[in-house]
């Protein structure tokens, strides 16, 4: 969904036009295509999914490919989307059964996750780094080389599914034994916290990979900055004792009731 350079532009109206109507065109298919599952990749979105945590340089070397050959950046296919949803819904599924929900409680969770920790926010943090993206990081700003939400809303999804599968999956295995019930204990909140800086770490990562792998963008060294912040705070929580992840099982019973 990212536009190339066109040698016909040259700012004619009617070049734009077009443009804006292929775009368009893209989008219309990508929705068109969720109602049809025969016409999803799966196999290669499982691909990805495996790569975002082993190799995550290889998956954008894919959205390369896809440039080449499709003249798009974001995907086309809305498999990923599909599995991440599925990934989602699991997930809070098994919160809602390690902080002993009723089925009640836990459909409501699973409502707040997806519309608003999911969607709400993933279309907050992606509509920010469109624009911080196309304000700041390119290197000559003209309307032939611009990141289209698009683009920024895919990154945005490769940098949650790391964080999802940690703090909503692997972390369900230590909540009741070692990390929020025993939450006072050093080793319990330095194993919860450890896997908040783990998640954190991966999501700023890829979303770092994600925009330097634009041959337009400049500077994207600064989207690591926040590191030096995320390891500040690390080492101020497990000083002060804070346990994080017994705050977010708090604040998981309080939005349901």
């Amino acid at each position: 969904m990212l536009p190339t350079t066109s040698p016909q532009s040259n700012g004619d109206p009617s070049s734009r036009d077009a443009a804006r109507h292929t775009a368009g065109a893209k989008r219309y298919k990508y929705l068109r295509r969720l109602l049809h599952f025969r016409h999803m990749d799966f196999e290669f979105a499982l691909w990805q999914m495996l790569y975002l945590f082993t190799s995550p340089q290889r998956v954008y070397r894919n959205f390369h490919y896809r440039k080449q050959t499709k003249d798009q950046w974001a995907r086309d296919d809305p498999a990923f989307l599909v599995l991440l949803s599925i990934w989602l819904c699991v997930s809070t599924i098994g919160f809602g059964l390690v902080l002993e929900m009723g089925v009640v409680e836990t459909l409501k969770l699973l409502l707040w996750v997806v519309f608003v920790d999911c969607i709400g926010v993933g279309l907050l943090i992606s509509t920010l780094m469109w624009f911080i993206s196309n304000k700041y990081l390119l290197k000559h700003p003209s309307r032939s080389f611009d990141v289209e939400w698009g683009y920024a809303f895919d990154v945005h999804l490769n940098a949650f599914y790391p964080l999802l599968v940690i703090l909503h999956f692997l972390q369900l295995f230590f909540i009741n034994h070692l990390v929020v019930i025993n939450s006072d204990w050093f080793l319990g909140y330095f194993v919860g916290n450890t896997l908040w800086l783990i998640a954190i770490g991966y999501y700023l990562y890829i979303t770092f990979l994600g925009y330097n792998a634009l041959p337009f963008l400049s500077n994207t060294v600064v989207l690591l900055y926040p590191f030096a912040l995320l390891g500040l705070l690390y080492l101020l929580s497990i000083s002060l004792g804070w346990n994080f992840t017994q705050g977010l099982c708090w604040f998981y019973k309080y939005r349901v009731q």
